[in-house]
C-alpha cells in the first residue's frame, strides 16, 4: 500500500499536551489531550479514540501509528534513568566528567560544570587498548570482565554501557566485552559506543552511550508497553518513532537506541514547517514552535531544516554552548528554551521578572487550570491580558479560572513588584518574548544569518498566541500559521520519511586517499542506512553522501557533498574543489599558499530516506478583503500599551482572500492567533494565515 493511501496516526507526548493528528486519506483529524505522566501511552490512546470517532473509523483501520515523545529527553534532564555502569578504557574512567577542559564561561570563577550522568562509583576500568587505527595494542582483559560482571550483577545495575577509546575505528574489544557480560548478565540491556555513536571524540562518543544505556530500560518499558495496550484496542498497526534526525525508524530500533529519540518531538515540528515552506516556496524560513513545556526555533533554508552531528540537552547556562550534556548522533539543529505556555513566572532577588525552565506542566498545570496548581504560569498571563477566552480554551474542553489567574500573578509576581495582575502579566508576556527573540537573534547569528530576512512559520499550541509580538521584535514581516499549528509536530510526523543516517569516523588524507578502501567503507554504511529504511518501506530510496573535513590540525570540521556512486581517483579533486568553496562559504575565505597543508576527511555520512513527492509551490497572498469581526473583546496588545477592543473571528468561518485587520483575535480549537495592531491577518488558498506587517 503506497503511502498516500495509509491510514497514518502521528502521535507527540510533550510536557503538557499529547497531540494526536489523523490523516485519512488527505483528511486531517486532531485532538490535544493533557499528558499523562503516570501512564504516558494512556494519553495516546485517548487521543487516538477522539480522532478516529471523528474520522468515524476504529483503531483496527489504522495502517501505521508515528510517534514521537519527549520521555527520553525528560529521563536525562531530569535524571530519573536507570541505575547504569560504564566500563571503559583503563585510564579513560574519568573522560565524561574531566570533559574537554573547555570553559564555557571564561571569566566566571565559580563556574560550575554539569555532573555527568554516571557518577564515578559506577564507572568502571578495564584493561585492553587499540591504537588509533584500530590496530591492537593491548589484548583485553576478559578475566577482569567476567569478575566485574558478578560486580555489576550484585549490585543491581540496570544497564550497561561500554565506551573504549578508538572503538569507532574497531569494535571488536567492545563486541567482546558485551558478549562477556552478556553471558552473566541476562536482561540487561547493554550498549555500545561503536554502534549507538561510531564517531571521534571520546568525551562525546562515552557520554553519548551513556545516555542511551541511561535512558534504555525505560523506553524499552514504555514501548513496549504502548504496543501491549495498542494490540488491546485492536490496533494491529506497526509503530514506527522519529528519530532526532528527522526520520523513521521501527519501534525495535527504537528501543535498542532510544538516544536518538531524544529531539524527536522538536524534529516533527520542523519537518512540519519545512513541509510549509515548500508547499509556499519560501527558501529561507525560521520556525517557531511554541508548547506547553518550552519553545523551539529552527533555520530552514531551502525547504531543508539545519542539521549537525551532536547537540545538548539540559544546558545549565541559558544559551551557553558546552554548559549541556553532549549527545553524538544526527539532529534537526535548533535552540530550545525553557518556554511553554506552563513555563513558571518569578521574581529573583534583584526584582526581575524571570520565567521557566521550570513547568507547570500537566499536573498540576498552570493556576488558570484549577488542577491544584497555584503559581503563575505564561497561560496564566495570557488569559489575563484576554488573549484567551477562559470559556473557548481547547474547544471549551479545559474550563479556565480567569480569577485564579491573576490571584497567583498578583501573589508571586505583581505583589512583590507593586503591580496589578494587568501589569504583572503583561511584564510576564514581554519577558518571555523577548527571552525567545534573543534565543532566536542568537541561534541566527551562530550561523552567519539575519533572522529578519526570514518568514516565520508558528506552530505549537502556544506559537500562535505569540507570534505577532516575537516578529514585532525580531523585524520579521511576515509569520505563517499554517492549518493544524497547535498540533504541527503530530502532523510532522505524517509527513517524515523513513530515514536513517549512518556514520563513521575514518581520517583520510586527500594526498593518500585509498579510493578501493573508502569505496568499501561506504558501501557499509550505505548498506546500514539503507537496511533501517527498507525496516517500513519498499519505496525508492534517495541518499545523501556527506564528508565532513577539515585541514590538518584544526579542531572541526565542516561538511562537503559528495556524488552518490563509486569513487573514481579522479574525484579526489571534486573533493578538494567541494571543501575549499564551503570552507570560502562559511569563513569568508580558503587557506591557499601553504606548501604541505593538507586536507583530511574526518567523518563519513549516508542518508538515506524514501523519496518524498515535490509539490508545486503556490504563491502568497498579502492582501484581501477586509471582514468585519461578528464579536469584540478586550485584549492588551503591547504597541500600544493598553487593553483595546479586538475583533474575535473563527478560523473555520474563514475563507480564502479574507483579511482581518489587527488587532484581532482568529481562534480555533488547538490554539489562537493574535494579531497585533501593527500586522494584518490574510487566509491563503489552502487555508493558512499569513500575518502580513501594515505597510510593507
Amino acid at each position: 500500500m503506497s503511502t498516500t493511501q495509509q491510514i497514518r496516526v502521528g502521535a507527540d507526548i510533550g510536557g503538557t499536551f499529547t497531540d494526536v493528528a489523523l490523516d485519512l486519506h488527505g483528511t486531517l483529524y486532531s485532538t490535544k489531550v493533557l499528558t499523562n505522566y503516570t501512564a504516558p501511552e494512556q494519553a495516546i490512546l485517548d487521543g487516538m479514540q477522539v480522532v478516529t470517532e471523528q474520522a468515524g473509523i476504529g483503531f483496527a483501520d489504522i495502517d501505521i501509528l508515528i510517534h514521537g515523545t519527549t520521555l527520553a529527553t525528560n529521563a536525562l534532564i531530569e535524571r530519573r534513568g536507570a541505575k547504569t555502569a560504564l566500563v571503559t578504557t583503563e585510564g579513560f574512567r574519568d573522560v565524561i566528567e574531566m570533559r574537554t577542559e573547555n570553559r564555557f564561561e571564561q571569566y566566571d570563577l565559580n563556574l560550575v560544570l554539569p555532573t555527568p550522568l554516571i557518577p564515578r562509583k559506577h564507572r568502571f576500568a578495564v584493561a585492553g587498548r587499540l591504537d588509533a587505527s584500530g590496530a591492537e595494542l593491548l589484548p583485553l582483559d576478559e578475566a577482569r570482565l567476567q569478575a566485574l560482571a558478578g560486580q555489576i550483577a550484585a549490585e543491581g545495575f540496570e544497564a550497561v554501557a561500554i565506551g573504549f577509546i578508538h572503538s569507532y575505528q574497531n569494535a571488536v574489544h567492545e563486541e567482546r566485552a558485551r558478549e562477556i557480560l552478556t553471558a552473566k548478565l541476562p536482561g540487561v540491556p547493554i550498549s555500545i559506543s561503536a554502534e549507538v555513536s561510531p564517531q571521534m571524540r571520546e568525551f562525546e562518543r562515552f557520554n553519548t552511550v551513556c545516555a542511551n544505556a541511561y535512558v534504555r530500560p525505560q523506553m524499552q518499558d514504555y514501548l513496549t508497553r504502548l504496543q501491549s495496550r495498542l494490540k488491546e484496542q485492536d490496533a494491529q498497526c506497526p509503530v514506527f518513532m522519529i528519530h532526532s534526525g528527522g526520520g523513521l525508524i521501527s519501534v525495535e530500533t527504537a528501543i535498542e537506541f532510544p538516544v536518538r529519540l531524544v529531539e524527536s518531538g522538536p524534529a516533527g515540528g520542523a519537518i512540519f514547517a519545512a513541509d510549509v515552506a515548500a508547499r509556499f516556496g519560501l527558501d529561507k524560513v525560521v520556525s517557531y514552535d511554541m508548547g506547553g513545556t518550552t519553545a523551539k526555533i529552527c533555520l530552514i533554508e531551502d525547504f531543508t531544516p539545519q542539521t549537525a552531528r551532536t547537540f545538548e540537552v539540559a544546558r545549565t547556562t541559558r544559551f551557553c554552548k558546552g554548559s549541556g550534556m553532549p549527545i553524538s548522533i544526527p539532529v534537526i539543529e535548533m535552540i530550545e528554551i525553557g518556554a511553554g505556555g506552563g513555563s513558571i513566572a518569578w521574581v529573583d532577588a534583584m526584582g526581575r521578572i524571570q520565567t521557566g525552565p521550570e513547568s507547570a506542566a500537566s499536573e498540576p498545570g498552570p493556576a488558570c487550570y484549577q488542577r491544584g496548581g497555584d503559581r503563575p504560569a505564561i497561560t496564566d498571563a495570557d488569559v489575563v491580558l484576554g488573549k484567551i477566552d477562559p470559556d473557548n480554551f481547547a474547544g471549551g474542553a479545559i474550563a479556565l479560572s480567569k480569577p485564579a489567574a491573576e490571584q497567583a500573578i498578583a501573589k508571586d509576581v505583581g505583589d512583590k513588584l507593586s503591580l496589578t495582575p494587568l501589569e504583572a502579566a503583561y511584564g510576564i508576556c514581554e519577558v518571555v518574548d523577548e527571552n525567545m527573540a534573543n534565543a532566536a537573534r542568537v541561534h541566527a547569528v551562530e550561523h552567519g544569518k539575519n533572522v529578519s530576512e526570514n518568514v516565520m512559520i508558528a506552530f505549537g499550541g502556544a506559537a500562535p498566541l505569540h507570534a505577532a509580538r516575537l516578529c514585532e521584535k525580531l523585524g520579521v514581516d511576515q509569520c505563517l500559521v499554517p492549518q493544524g499549528a497547535g498540533v504541527g509536530s503530530a502532523i510532522g510526523f505524517l509527513k517524515a520519511p523513513f530515514g536513517y543516517e549512518s556514520l563513521a569516523s575514518r581520517l583520510v588524507g586527500l594526498s593518500d586517499f585509498d579510493v578501493d578502501g573508502v569505496n568499501a567503507m561506504l558501501a557499509d554504511l550505505r548498506e546500514t542506512a539503507e537496511k533501517f529504511v527498507r525496516a517500513g518501506t519498499d519505496a525508492p530510496i534517495k541518499r545523501d553522501i556527506t564528508a565532513f573535513m577539515r585541514y590538518r590540525g584544526q579542531g572541526w570540521e565542516i561538511p562537503v557533498s559528495l556524488p552518490d556512486r563509486v569513487l573514481t581517483q579522479a574525484d579526489i579533486a571534486l573533493i578538494r574543489d567541494g571543501f575549499t568553496a564551503n570552507y570560502a562559504r562559511f569563513f569568508g575565505r580558503s587557506i591557499d599558499g601553504l606548501d604541505g597543508l593538507e586536507i583530511e576527511i574526518v567523518t563519513w555520512s549516508i542518508k538515506a530516506s524514501d523519496e518524498v513527492a515535490k509539490q508545486t509551490p503556490i504563491s502568497v497572498q498579502t492582501a484581501g478583503t477586509t471582514i468585519c469581526a461578528p464579536h469584540m473583546r478586550d485584549v492588551f496588545d503591547p504597541a500600544k500599551g493598553a487593553l483595546v477592543p479586538s475583533g474575535i473571528v473563527s478560523r473555520a468561518n474563514l475563507k480564502p482572500g479574507d483579511m482581518v485587520p489587527g488587532p484581532a483575535i482568529i481562534v480555533e480549537d488547538e490554539t489562537s492567533t493574535i494579531v497585533t495592531s501593527p500586522f494584518d491577518a490574510v487566509i491563503q488558498s489552502e487555508g493558512s494565515i499569513l500575518l502580513t506587517r501594515k505597510g510593507v
